[in-house]
């Protein structure tokens, strides 16, 4: 009895997590910024895409830094290094 309590909850929990990570896949994209990060002499552009214009703009620097910068210490560096170039069209 026990066994089969343990395979029910361990299919349960299978399913809930799931469900979190379809749920969360389906959040509809509000707000797509492009921009420009200079760092150590490299400028790269890269597109992102949020819910919201600051998550938008954070994904399209990680996406610019993750090019240029290498370890922790310099992917935090140009992370924390304003853009260049920013633009967030309107949404539809």
């Amino acid at each position: 009895m026990k066994k089969r309590i343990r395979t029910l909850a361990l299919i349960v929990a299978i399913v809930v997590f799931a469900v979190v990570i379809v749920m969360g896949s389906m959040r509809t994209v509000q707000a797509e910024c492009e921009l420009c990060v200079t760092y150590r002499g490299q400028t790269t552009c890269r597109r992102g895409s949020g819910t919201d214009e600051a998550e938008a703009r954070q994904a399209a620097q990680k996406a610019a830094c993750a090019v240029m910068a290498s370890g922790m210490n310099g992917s935090i560096a140009c992370g924390n290094t304003p853009p260049t170039n920013v633009q967030c069209p309107p949404a539809n």
